[in-house]
């Protein structure tokens, strides 16, 4: 796996033990963007051998809570898993087969959307999910 060796560092960097599970779910995301738990393990599962669903919904919490990980959940669909985090971007999801495709955001800075009345909220996120088909998708209708 070609990103697993900095995977060590950036545990540590983030007050997080380099545990062999954890260095291989941060590599198999980095080339697997947008997978559900299930495709985590099955993919941590090829490398590893042997690894307990449980241990990898335990990384990806762990991941989670220092934002090496971002969780996304488009409605209808089971949660999915990225390491691109910190920055503004979006989601563009096929609502035929579910592929899932980022899409950078055109405003810049986050949130990129304000609402009307923002309720005395100090925002700074914005969800933005664009729906439709896929061009596969679109040819097989």
């Amino acid at each position: 796996m070609s990103n697993y060796g900095y995977t060590v560092n950036l545990l540590h960097q983030n007050g997080l033990r380099a545990t062999v599970p954890r260095q291989w779910v941060l590599a198999w995301l980095v080339d697997h963007p947008h997978a559900t738990a299930e495709q985590v393990y099955y993919g941590t599962c090829e490398q590893l051998g042997s690894i307990s669903k449980q241990a990898v919904y335990d990384v990806l919490a762990d991941c989670m809570n220092v934002q090496l990980v971002r969780q996304i959940k488009p409605s209808g669909h089971p949660a999915r898993f990225e390491r691109r985090t910190g920055d503004n971007h979006h989601h563009m999801v096929c609502r035929g087969c579910g592929l899932i495709h980022d899409v950078d955001c055109v405003r810049g800075a986050k949130p990129c959307l304000t609402p009307d009345h923002d309720h005395d909220f100090t925002i700074d996120e914005a969800e933005v999910v664009f729906w439709g088909l896929c061009p596969t998708c679109v040819q097989s209708a």
